[in-house]
């Protein structure tokens, strides 16, 4: 036999009223009198047979069953939520979302999104971060920008831009007590390294430099986002390998400098990719135009 379901708004005053441990604090969220959430409580606790608080003169606690309801209570609300934002962005026409790799956006997508909007106000962008492979079929995201090399079966796969691989390091590591004139010098400074799919592009740079592999193995730092990694290096922590999406701003602006010239062609690159097969919106076609404009690519 299927338990009959509690009151809903009895749910949301305990919700609420358990988040605040105040009746009064949960009435003002909920926009009711401190009464009624009080009777919408004590509704509930009849419906269940079991008591969720304990009521004191001048504060408010819950029971240790109602301490294992509340997680439960507050997932299924966030359940909710979040279905009811899915509803909303699929019959909504004007939100985009695109997903992409977290240091993509901070370090190449983000700061030239600003003229995508002035473009298209209209367009309610959202960004998403994610490494894997968008699913399309669920609906929720419209494109995303990948790296690789483009070779993804079932989807849509436009080539955007490619990078190169070199050093890169704050201005003032070169005025420093430690020389770096040249890719030797390497072996006297800290190197910083990015993990999860970058391990080997240290080694890799420096045998194409002529320098022993082994430079990589020294003492560092490493992270697990490249654009963290680029950080530590404008903050001044030590040498990192830079790719060209991710600091050409840094270099502009000076907050970068590249101390040598030997530059490392990666053998994959960015591409924005799209469901297969389906008739693009608006809104889809828009960005694709305007992220290749950006990213210089040829149509």
């Amino acid at each position: 036999m299927t338990a009959r379901l509690p009151s809903l708004n009895g749910l949301r005053a305990f919700e609420a009223a358990a988040r605040h441990l105040s009746f009064t604090r949960a009435a003002s969220e909920l926009n009711v009198t401190q009464t009624a959430i009080s009777h919408q409580i004590k509704r509930l606790e009849d419906e269940l047979g079991i008591r969720l608080f304990v009521r004191n003169n001048r504060s408010l606690a819950l029971t240790p069953q109602a301490r294992d309801y509340l997680p439960l209570v507050r997932a299924a609300f966030d359940d909710l939520r979040l279905a009811t934002d899915r509803l909303v962005r699929k019959g909504d026409g004007k939100v985009l979302t695109v997903s992409t790799i977290a240091s993509l956006a901070a370090k190449w997508l983000l700061p030239r999104l600003s003229t995508f909007q002035e473009a298209h106000p209209g367009i309610d962008v959202r960004i998403t971060t994610s490494t894997s492979l968008v699913d399309f079929k669920d609906g929720d995201v419209d494109a995303a920008l990948r790296y690789g090399r483009g070779h993804w079966p079932g989807v849509r796969a436009e080539w955007l831009m490619a990078d190169e691989l070199f050093p890169v390091c704050s201005p003032a590591l070169l005025q420093g007590s430690k020389p770096l004139r040249s890719p030797q010098d390497l072996a006297h400074h800290t190197l910083l390294h990015t993990s999860g799919g970058y391990d080997d592009d240290w080694r890799l740079w420096l045998t194409a430099a002529g320098l022993p592999a082994s430079i990589s193995k020294q003492a560092g730092l490493s992270f697990d986002l490249v654009f963290v990694t680029i950080q530590a290096a404008i903050d001044g922590f030590g040498v990192a390998l830079g790719r060209t999406s991710y600091v050409r701003d840094d270099i502009t602006k000076g907050r970068l400098v590249v101390p040598f010239k030997i530059a490392l062609p990666a053998d994959a690159g960015f591409y924005l990719v799209s469901p297969e097969g389906r008739t693009d919106p608006p809104k889809l076609r828009a960005f694709r135009q305007w992220v290749k404009a950006a990213a210089g690519a040829k149509s």
